[in-house]
Parts: C-alpha cells; sequence; structure tokens
C-alpha cells in the first residue's frame, strides 16, 4: 500500500490502495463502500448532475481485539509532490469538492472489537459545480496519538481513507500540458575517466477537468539531429488529478560528454497531446578550461617575448677585422 503524510499539528498517516484496489486497509482496521445488490465495489465511483444529492454508505472494520473510536470526514484528493501519488487533505484544511460537498450523520464512530459500522452519507452537489472529475475519500481516523518513533518528537496519528470518484456531468475537457523542462549535466572532470550523466526534470500538468492516465516519452538528439536517447518513461503518475501539477525527474545514464542538441518530453493522454524541449551544450568543461588556459598561457609568453626591447635580448659582439699587410 502507498503510505501518504501531511502535516498537522501532528503526523497523519493515511493509507490508500492502488486503483484499482481492494479495500484500503492498513492491517488494524479497513474502509470501503457498503456491498450493493450487484457486487461488492473496492471504491466509490459516482456520477451526479449540478444540484443532485447523492446517497450512499460507507463501511468502518475493526480488526483488532479492542473497540476503535474513528474521527470520520471527508476530504478532497491531490497528487503528491514527491510522486505524484493519490492524497487526501487533512481534517483542517480548505476543502472544494467532495470535502466540502460530502455530509456524515456523526463526526465520530466507534467500532466493535472484530466488528463492522455502516455508515450512510451524501454529496451535495451544488447548482454552479464545474463539470469534470472531483476525486475525493471518506477518511476514518484513529485519534489516538501515538509516539513517533525514530526521534520524532511529534506524535504520529494513522488514518485509512475510501477513495470517492465523483463525476460532475457536462462536457468533459482532457488537456495535458508539459512545462519548465530542465536538464542538469553531471560530467566527470577528465573526460573517459568516470560515468557521464543527466538528470532530465519537468512540469506535468492536467490543465482539464478530468483525471487522466499519462503516457510520456523522452527523446534526446544531437548535432545533425542523432538520436542520443528515446525511450517511454515510467516514473508518471497512473493518475493525474483535474488542476495538479506533478514536478518529476529522469535520470539520463551515459549522456554525451561532447555534443549539442535538445531533450524532448512528449505526454500524451486520452484525446490530448504535448510536447515540451531543452537545449543543452556538452563540453568536457574542465579540460576545456585547461586547454583555454594552455592557449591563453602561450599568447601571453609569445606576446611577452615579442615585447623585450631589442638589447635586453642580448649584446651583439662586433665581429674582428685582421689589418691588411702590404704586399
Amino acid at each position: 500500500m502507498r503510505k501518504l503524510y501531511g502535516l498537522v499539528p501532528l503526523f497523519v498517516l493515511l493509507l490508500f490502495s492502488p486503483a484499482p484496489a481492494r479495500a484500503a486497509d492498513n492491517g488494524s482496521w479497513s474502509v470501503y463502500p457498503a456491498s450493493t445488490a450487484v457486487s461488492a465495489r473496492p471504491y466509490f465511483f459516482v456520477s451526479a448532475d449540478p444540484g443532485h444529492t447523492v446517497r450512499d454508505r460507507v463501511v468502518v472494520a475493526n480488526k483488532t481485539d479492542q473497540p476503535m473510536t474513528f474521527r470520520l470526514y471527508a476530504a478532497d484528493a491531490y497528487n503528491t509532490a514527491r510522486d505524484g501519488g493519490f492524497a487526501v487533505k487533512s481534517a483542517g484544511e480548505k476543502m472544494s469538492g467532495v470535502g466540502s460537498w460530502a455530509r456524515l450523520p456523526e463526526n465520530s464512530v466507534t467500532v466493535p472489537a472484530r466488528g463492522t459500522v455502516t455508515v450512510p452519507f451524501t454529496i451535495d452537489v451544488p447548482e454552479g459545480a464545474e463539470p469534470g472529475d472531483h476525486p475525493g475519500a471518506i477518511v476514518a481516523l484513529d485519534e489516538k496519538v501515538e509516539k513517533g518513533g525514530g526521534g520524532v518528537a511529534l506524535g504520529v496519528q494513522r488514518a485509512v481513507g475510501a477513495r470517492v470518484y465523483l463525476q460532475v456531468t457536462g462536457p468533459s475537457l482532457p488537456a495535458l500540458a508539459v512545462e519548465d523542462v530542465q536538464i542538469a549535466q553531471h560530467r566527470p572532470l577528465v573526460p573517459g575517466f568516470g560515468d557521464s550523466t543527466a538528470t532530465v526534470s519537468y512540469t506535468l500538468h492536467n490543465t482539464g477537468n478530468v483525471t487522466l492516465d499519462p503516457r510520456v516519452k523522452l527523446k534526446a538528439t544531437g548535432l545533425f539531429g542523432r538520436t542520443l536517447l528515446n525511450r517511454e518513461l515510467t516514473k508518471v503518475p497512473a493518475e493525474l488529478l483535474p488542476g495538479q501539477k506533478v514536478r518529476l525527474t529522469e535520470r539520463w545514464g551515459a549522456a554525451p560528454q561532447l555534443d549539442r542538441g535538445k531533450v524532448t518530453l512528449t505526454a500524451s493522454a486520452t484525446g490530448t497531446e504535448e510536447k515540451a524541449s531543452a537545449s543543452f551544450l556538452a563540453v568536457p568543461w574542465a579540460a576545456a578550461a585547461v586547454l583555454v588556459g594552455a592557449i591563453v598561457g602561450a599568447g601571453v609568453l609569445l606576446k611577452w617575448r615579442r615585447s623585450r626591447p631589442l638589447g635586453a635580448r642580448g649584446t651583439a659582439r662586433p665581429a674582428t677585422v685582421e689589418p691588411q699587410k702590404a704586399v
């Protein structure tokens, strides 16, 4: 399971399963949608018109031998800055979607040992709600505060959330942007002695109103259009939520030590494709600095020798002439 952290007055640990998934579970308790007459559901997936109300039920299961009390709340979802994973806001943060529209009958619930409690809730979609996806979660937060390990001074609270994928009906507008492409080069001081690598960083931005499953390809070309690198990237979030930005990096091993070219990132998802590029100049600067220094030094020495006065270079001796004898 993916671990997601949010800092409030203490550390809160939220657990979610990747989608598609089974019930969100941390071993001590789980949170999941109540089963319907059709089948069990791993998460909530609902659609509603603006101005309508969604009614559903969430189950909180206690897997321990002691009763447990949980704080229940609804929260908006977002992508983490670290890896683009699915995360939700903490209870005290400002909500604008599911976290603001959902209503639970109680703020807390006590679940008996090895038991379950089913809690009804509603989502009141406002009249002016924007069409598209509004992801969130119903969260069960353990009210006990555990001591932080590893020298952490603050306490730790654990929470488990069942994902809510709410879609407000209306036009779907998939849109994706690649922004701020940069390349950082790392070369050995002496060419041929050590690895030459580069790090390509970029921002994926979902500028539309639906959740995207992006695919990103990285291509690098050198002088005369030579292809140096061409591959599909794997460190890309499976769900890029509407309006979210994620900063990502990709390591380029065996990068050129002497070349000039550009890197191009092509991001695509259903109904959209965007490209962005950045130029690079690969030069072994240490070796170049030594060469330039030698050339400059030779020039200075030559200029100095040419500028010296003639007499300072040495005194010429007159040739010895013997007097001629008369015959």
